[in-house]
């Protein structure tokens, strides 16, 4: 085989350290640039009456209600999505490491992962909404846990996949049962992976717009007025801050469009904290 000259080489390696520098620079101007813009236009929307009241004439209010939707979407999913997303790890990483519904569990969860949001809310509407005849809280929140089930499974497997074999044989050595030592040692030395895993489901649906429009929609009133209204959650369309955000910036009115940038600038500061977290939690697992 031929040498290429090492003038030619060093050219080359420096031409692709400075394409690569150039590129990094490029989308952290980016990221900065759209993070002022959203600072800038969001921080003066920023009041008492922003967090605590509900907009209806167009020109001032708050997104009080839209908070409130987005906590009670985003919890359900959380409780529905972890616990089968754990459980689908648990089931990959002790016990179907190499076997053929491991694979296929495996793949369907690398497959579902790369899926559009706005499919799988087309698949919740076709089998709650249309079903139901109502757009609903409950709706959008089952559309978030989908999001967020092969997030938290591939999370859970690979993390329980760190830990030592040996600490699983020692235990069980002893005596202790399968399950147990599952739950009580080989959780325990994970379980910062877990958590970070959780919270970058969290952030992945948190900023998710397209399926809540076909499952929980919008609402300018609050989700349950009165308060021990709760089955409206499962009833009725549930005000949220993305669609709010979608609603508002299309507004005529410029009082809306304050409020949508206000909330798009929350948004990203919550899922900013996520992110940093998480990068927190996994630099010590990294240790």
């Amino acid at each position: 085989m031929k040498k290429r000259p090492i003038l030619f080489r060093k050219m080359l390696d420096r031409t692709v350290k400075v394409v690569s520098v150039l590129s990094a620079f490029l989308g952290i101007f980016f990221l900065a640039w759209i993070l002022l813009e959203v600072c800038l236009r969001g921080i003066s929307s920023m009041n008492l009456s922003f967090f605590t009241q509900i907009s209806l004439d167009g020109e001032k209010g708050g997104i009080a209600n839209a908070l409130v939707g987005t906590l009670l979407i985003t919890l359900s999913a959380v409780a529905i999505g972890v616990p089968a997303g754990l459980l689908g790890g648990v089931f990959l990483a002790e016990y179907g490491r190499s076997s053929r519904i491991g694979n296929l569990i495996r793949f369907c969860a690398n497959v579902m992962m790369g899926m559009p949001s706005i499919i799988i809310g087309l698949f919740v509407y076709s089998i709650i909404v249309s079903l139901t005849g109502t757009f609903s809280g409950f709706a959008g929140a089952i559309s978030l846990a989908i999001i967020m089930l092969p997030v938290v499974l591939r999370t859970t497997e690979d993390m329980l996949s760190l830990v030592p074999n040996a600490l699983r044989e020692a235990a069980m050595a002893l005596g202790t049962p399968r399950w147990k030592v599952t739950l009580q040692i080989v959780f325990r030395a994970a379980k910062a992976g877990l958590i970070t895993g959780v919270l970058l489901a969290t952030a992945r649906v948190s900023g998710e717009t397209a399926p809540l429009l076909f499952t929980s929609l919008n609402s300018y009133y609050w989700p349950a007025e009165p308060w021990w209204h709760v089955w409206n959650f499962f009833t009725s369309p549930t005000a949220n801050l993305t669609v709010t955000i979608n609603d508002y910036a299309m507004s005529p009115y410029k009082g809306l469009n304050g409020i949508a940038w206000g909330a798009s600038l929350l948004i990203t500061a919550g899922v900013l904290a996520l992110n940093i977290i998480a990068r927190i939690l996994f630099r010590e697992v990294k240790k």
